[in-house]
C-alpha cells in the first residue's frame, strides 16, 4: 500500500490540475470579448454548422424513391417546419428526429 506522503501529493497534484484546466477557459475571456472576430463567428457559424450537419445527414441517401429517401426528406420537411414555425432547436431536432423514426419504422425496407 501507497504511503500516506505520496497519496497526498498524487490527491494535491490531480487537484491542481483538474482546478487549473477548469479555469484556463476564464483567461481567454477578456481578450475575446474584445475580438473582432466573435460577432463576425457569431453570426455566420450557426448556418454553416446547420448545413454542414444537413450535408452529413443526406450524404448516403439514395436519390431513387425508396423508404430511406421518403424517411429522410420527411425528417428535414419537419425539423425546417417545426423551425420556422416555434424557432426552437431543440424542438426542431427532436421533432424531426420523430418524424424520421416514425416513417423509417413504418415503411417497408
Amino acid at each position: 500500500m501507497p504511503e500516506t506522503p505520496y497519496i497526498l501529493a498524487a490527491i494535491l497534484i490531480s487537484s491542481g490540475i483538474t482546478w487549473a484546466l477548469r479555469a484556463l477557459p476564464f483567461a481567454f475571456l477578456g481578450p475575446m470579448r474584445r475580438s473582432a472576430l466573435l460577432p463576425y463567428l457569431n453570426d455566420y457559424m450557426p448556418p454553416g454548422v446547420i448545413a454542414i450537419l444537413v450535408l452529413y445527414t443526406v450524404r448516403e441517401t439514395p436519390i431513387a424513391l425508396t423508404s430511406t429517401t421518403v424517411a429522410v426528406t420527411a425528417g428535414l420537411i419537419a425539423t425546417t417546419g417545426l423551425h420556422l414555425w416555434r424557432r426552437n432547436a431543440t424542438l426542431s431536432v427532436l421533432g424531426g428526429t420523430a418524424v424520421h423514426v416514425l416513417i423509417s419504422s413504418l415503411l417497408p425496407h
